[in-house]
């Protein structure tokens, strides 16, 4: 899948990943990709509950290899 943005989180615990995507996300527009890359496990359910909280889509969520790779749409 296209992206627009990619992050690096990998090595961080939460709420590193969660607190660099929202940060990441306001450079976008609305509608843009971002690719975020973690390593935390805990990262899967807070990708979820933030996708619910702040209205951006998690389009995509996977484990290859010991790490997460997250697709977020931009509301």
């Amino acid at each position: 899948m296209n992206f627009d943005k990619e992050l690096d989180t990998r090595g961080l615990n939460c709420p590193l990943p969660i607190l660099r995507t929202k940060k990441a996300l306001t450079d976008l527009t609305s509608g843009q990709v971002l690719k975020v890359l973690a390593t935390d496990p805990g990262s899967v359910k807070d990708f979820q509950a933030f996708a619910k909280q702040t209205g951006h889509e998690l389009l995509n969520s996977e484990h290859v290899g010991g790490e997460f790779i997250f697709l977020m749409k931009k509301k």
